[in-house]
Parts: structure tokens; C-alpha cells; sequence
């Protein structure tokens, strides 16, 4: 009987320190609202496993939940409280203005580079570094992604998307596919290849070089594909099962030949070529001497890889996916693009400001689909932020150093307060005067993402090549033949989450356009 009350007093001991280690976090953020879970949000559990009430937020929480976990406080600042491993509370942001002071401030909210330590397997990188080291991986890499390569970028896309028509669909009258992510994933991975690498890949099957066991379109492929299996496992797991052999084969495959490549173009100085690669490795030239060693650049140009490919074929597959659900809009940006290239001339790369319409469909996609949903900072000082309380009124809400800021974009993106009927598909808000400070699916400030233009410009060409040529529809599927518009529009826009934001299934038609 002693025994039992004793280890009945020590639980009823263990709770109230809890309890009260609770209340004491979330006290030094000023009482934030918020939620509370057993596992914390950092915690890589809370974020793999289903959503369970009181126990962890769940995969893809924050694309699902939005601004309704906002607009149920009524204010855009909350906290996210979790107990296990040990008591911790998060803040939240929904607000554009504190977003702004969080991004642009990068002294005061570093980018906790302890949460990435798993993407630099291959080397450091501008992903996984901070201060004097970043500065040096954003020095090199800024150049790298010059007007050259966008012109590179432009002009592969468009062909790349030509020859598969040709050599894929045949030029046929009417495509359907069963899935679009499997021609987006293709296409950006090509334009990668060749823009990325200098390296052209082929639709068809290609031999495999002596001292390889795969190509490199095969390794890239895996790698990109897979990628998430390599984070989350630990080298020994990678001999468990044939997929997660491929998963390591294809990444040491890679390395070798971007080694390889490096020492290509080390050799060939005088060799002129205006990819990724190739300029990256021109910027790191110091007078002759090499700034960053042969691990840096594989490690830099490796997560310009991943980010590059994934985050563009499927925002590319979300926006055909919307284009088909809404032809109205699908038929504005024929329009445009049928005025600015008549009987399927080609544009040039210096004409694609003129497409508006594409970018603001382009926009609204990332806005309604961003790659990344969260973006992390941490205070690394005693600090404060400017908000607005309930009422509306100017407040500053304190941030105790080690606290963990997260910008959790979908629900900047949803917040009413800057966009108008977020909800809906409206590419023409980004023809008028827009929200700025709301928009962040390339993040913002210092740490902004480095390709944007890369991105945008291979989005783009790829968009008005498919768009000139085909009408995009719904493909017509028997068991869904009595669903309902929104029925529709939940399964063809449902996601999951990956390493970004991920389409599960996009089935399409594609009509020849006379």
C-alpha cells in the first residue's frame, strides 16, 4: 500500500511540476493563446505521424489548418505550447508586419540551422549555415544564378516541353494522363540537368557511362524523388530494403558525378557555358584559389538541386490543375499569350515580362499552394515583437531568447486581412496593388530564396508552351461522374505533405487547340 502511495504522490509531483514548468513558458511570452500538444512541434514525430488531439499537430497541419486556427483567437500571433521532450512554446505568425520585422531583422531571428544539420550530408551549404559562413556559401552562389543562365533557364524549358509533345505525346489531338505530376517531374528535372548541370537529357533511355552503375537522369531521378527517405533515415537503415539500397546507390552515383563535373570543368577553364554549375564554379575561382572545397560545392549546388526540381514541378501541377478546374481563367491567359506570339512564334527570354497574366496565374498558385509551409526563426536575444491585440491596438509582444518564431505561411497567405475572399482562385489580385509583406513563398529578407528567377522563368516557359498548344480539362473519370464542382476541386487539389507542399493526384486532359 506505501508503495503505491508513493509512486502516486511522485506522478501527482511529476504532473504539478509540469504543470507549472507550463505555465511559467508560456508566461515569458506574455500569456500568448495558442494551442497545446504532448509532442513538440519541433519534435520530427509531431510531424510524420496522423494529427491526434492533445498529442501532436500531425502531418501537414499547417496547409490544413490555414488562418482558422487565427481566426478562432481573432488575432494573427498565438503560441504553440509542447510538453515532451520538455516544455516549450513556440510563437506563431500570421501578422505581414511582424512577418517583415522577423525576416528582415536576421541578427535578432537567425535561422536555427540546428533543425537542418540533416541537408548537409553532402557538405556545407547555404541551407544548413548562419553568419560568416552563410555570407561566404551566399557570396559565391549570388552570381551563379546570373541573366545568362535565366536565358538558359527559358529557352530549355520551352524546348524541353516541345519534345515532349512530340516525342512523348506524339503531337496528339487529345492526351489524357492519369497523374500530371509524372510530366512535371520529368520536365523540371531535364531543365535541371541542362541548366543545372550543362548536362542534356533525353527522353528516351541513355547508356550508362563506364564507371557507373546508373545514368545520371536515373540518379537524379531517385535522388530528387526520394529525397525525403535519406533525411529521415540513418546510414545503416539505407541496407534495409531494395528501395532504401537505390535511395544511397543513387546519392553516392550523384556525387561522383558532380565530382566528376567539377573536375571537367577545372580542366577546361576556357570552356564558356552559362549553367548553374559551370558558374558556380567560375564564382569560387579567388584569383586562382578556390574559396569553398570540393564538398562545399557539391553540397551548395546539391540543395539548389532538390529545392529547384520538387518546388517547381509541383507548383507547376497545381497550377494546371487550377487552370482546368477554372477554363474562365484558363481561357485569359491563352488570350494573352496568343496576342504576344500569333501562329506559334516562339518568345525570347526578354519578352517574358510581358506575360503577365501567366505570372499572376503563376502567383496565385504559390499563394494558394505554397511550397514550404513553415519557415522557422529563433530569438537570439531577449527581444519583442509589434503586433496587434485583439482589439486592434498596437501591443509588443516579448520573445525570450531560445524561442522558437515560426512564420507559418499558409495562414499568411489565407489571412483576410490581406487578401481579399482568399479562398478562391483570383490570379487577377496580382495585376492590381497587392500585399507584398503577405506573399512569402520564396521566404523574404537576407535568406530569401537565392533562385527565385530560376524558378519563375522555367515556370513560365513551361506554362505558356503546354498553354499555346493544348486546352487543359479535368480528365473524366467513370466513378467520378456524379461529384459535385467542390467534390472535384477537393480531389484534384488534395495534398500531402514531402519535403514541400505535394499534389496527390492531378488527373488531366489535354484537347489540341485550333
Amino acid at each position: 500500500m506505501s508503495g503505491i502511495f508513493l509512486m502516486s504522490s511522485i506522478l501527482l509531483a511529476l504532473a504539478v511540476h509540469l504543470v507549472l514548468s507550463v505555465r511559467r513558458a508560456r508566461k515569458r511570452v506574455g500569456n500568448q493563446p495558442g494551442r497545446t500538444f504532448f509532442l513538440a512541434a519541433a519534435n520530427i514525430l509531431a510531424n510524420f505521424f496522423p494529427r491526434v488531439k492533445y498529442i501532436n499537430t500531425g502531418l501537414n497541419w499547417g496547409f490544413l489548418e490555414k488562418h482558422d486556427i487565427f481566426a478562432k483567437h481573432g488575432q494573427d500571433v498565438l503560441s504553440l505550447t509542447g510538453i515532451y521532450p520538455y516544455p516549450q512554446v513556440d510563437i506563431l505568425l500570421a501578422d505581414a508586419g511582424a512577418v517583415k520585422e522577423v525576416t528582415t531583422c536576421r541578427a535578432r531571428f537567425p535561422k536555427p540551422i540546428e533543425q537542418y544539420g540533416v541537408l548537409g550530408f553532402f557538405g556545407g551549404n547555404i541551407i544548413v549555415s548562419e553568419g560568416n559562413r552563410w555570407k561566404k556559401y551566399r557570396k559565391i552562389s549570388a552570381p551563379a544564378f546570373s541573366d545568362r543562365n535565366n536565358k538558359l533557364v527559358w529557352e530549355e524549358a520551352a524546348q524541353i516541353t516541345e519534345d515532349m509533345i512530340e516525342e512523348i505525346w506524339h503531337n496528339g489531338e487529345i492526351v489524357h494522363v492519369n497523374n500530371f505530376l509524372e510530366v512535371t517531374l520529368p520536365i523540371a528535372l531535364f531543365v535541371i540537368g541542362v541548366a543545372g548541370f550543362g548536362k542534356r537529357m533525353s527522353w528516351e533511355d541513355e547508356e550508362i557511362p563506364e564507371d557507373h552503375s546508373m545514368t545520371l537522369k536515373q540518379a537524379l531521378h531517385v535522388v530528387t524523388t526520394d529525397f525525403i527517405v535519406r533525411i529521415l533515415l540513418p546510414n545503416w537503415a539505407l541496407s534495409l530494403t531494395r528501395r532504401f539500397r537505390l535511395v544511397r546507390e543513387s546519392f553516392d552515383e550523384l556525387k561522383q558525378y558532380m565530382n566528376e563535373m567539377i573536375k571537367e570543368r577545372r580542366n577546361a577553364p576556357n570552356l564558356i557555358r552559362h549553367d548553374l554549375f559551370s558558374n558556380f564554379i567560375e564564382a569560387n575561382d579567388d584569383d586562382g584559389r578556390a574559396v569553398l572545397d570540393e564538398d562545399e560545392i557539391v553540397g551548395n549546388i546539391f540543395m539548389f538541386l532538390v529545392a529547384g526540381h520538387e518546388t517547381t514541378a509541383h507548383t507547376l501541377c497545381f497550377t494546371f490543375a487550377l487552370l482546368a478546374l477554372y477554363p474562365d481563367e484558363q481561357e485569359k491567359v491563352f488570350r494573352q499569350i496568343n496576342s504576344l506570339m500569333p501562329r506559334g512564334r516562339k518568345p525570347s527570354y526578354n519578352e517574358m515580362p510581358n506575360f503577365t497574366y501567366s505570372m499572376a496565374v503563376f502567383y496565385e498558385t504559390l499563394r494558394m499552394f505554397p511550397p514550404v509551409n513553415f519557415i522557422p526563426k529563433s530569438a537570439a536575444e531577449d527581444t519583442s515583437l509589434s503586433t496587434t491585440n485583439n482589439n486592434g491596438q498596437p501591443t509588443t509582444l516579448p520573445i525570450p531568447k531560445g524561442t522558437n518564431v515560426t512564420i507559418l505561411v499558409p495562414a499568411l497567405h489565407y489571412n483576410p486581412r490581406y487578401w481579399k475572399d482568399p479562398h478562391s482562385f483570383k490570379p487577377q489580385r496580382f495585376l492590381e496593388d497587392w500585399p507584398r509583406d503577405a506573399f512569402l513563398p520564396f521566404s523574404a529578407g537576407p535568406r530569401a530564396c537565392i533562385g527565385r528567377k530560376f524558378f519563375e522563368t522555367e515556370g513560365i516557359a513551361i506554362l505558356i508552351t503546354l498553354v499555346s498548344k493544348y486546352k487543359i480539362s479535368v480528365k473524366e473519370e467513370p466513378q467520378f461522374a456524379h461529384e459535385t464542382f467542390e467534390e472535384r476541386k477537393a480531389r484534384v487539389l488534395k495534398t500531402t505533405t514531402g519535403f514541400t507542399l505535394c499534389p496527390v493526384r492531378v488527373p488531366l486532359t489535354f484537347t489540341r487547340r485550333r
